[in-house]
């Protein structure tokens, strides 16, 4: 019986174009990761002159706010990549899920 409910999910539209869709999305916003981390990164290892740079009057360097930024842009693509899983794939999910159930 375990294996007929996998054959049938394998073969619903809903199961291929929800897998291609979220690992699409996901690779997606791992690269945009991974610009924003390695790129301040390179700049901590090429250009700590710039990061040093005081950006004012004050005592905050260029350094502080961008390392802000990579927190921040962290953050927000979590809320996006869940906004997506809450709206569109929930909604696959749950038509996947209506046409295998007994």
């Amino acid at each position: 019986m375990h294996d007929d409910l996998v054959q049938q999910l394998k073969r619903d539209p809903n199961y291929h174009r929800l897998v291609k869709s979220r690992s699409r999305f996901g690779w997606l916003l791992t690269a945009a990761m991974l610009v924003v981390y390695y790129g301040y990164i390179l700049l901590i290892a090429f250009d700590k002159e710039f990061l040093a740079t005081k950006t004012g009057d004050g005592v905050m360097t260029w350094g502080m706010p961008i390392g802000l930024f990579v927190i921040v842009f962290t953050v927000l693509i979590t809320g996006v990549y869940v906004r997506r899983a809450n709206s569109q794939y929930d909604e696959l999910t749950q038509a996947i899920h209506d046409k295998v159930k007994p």
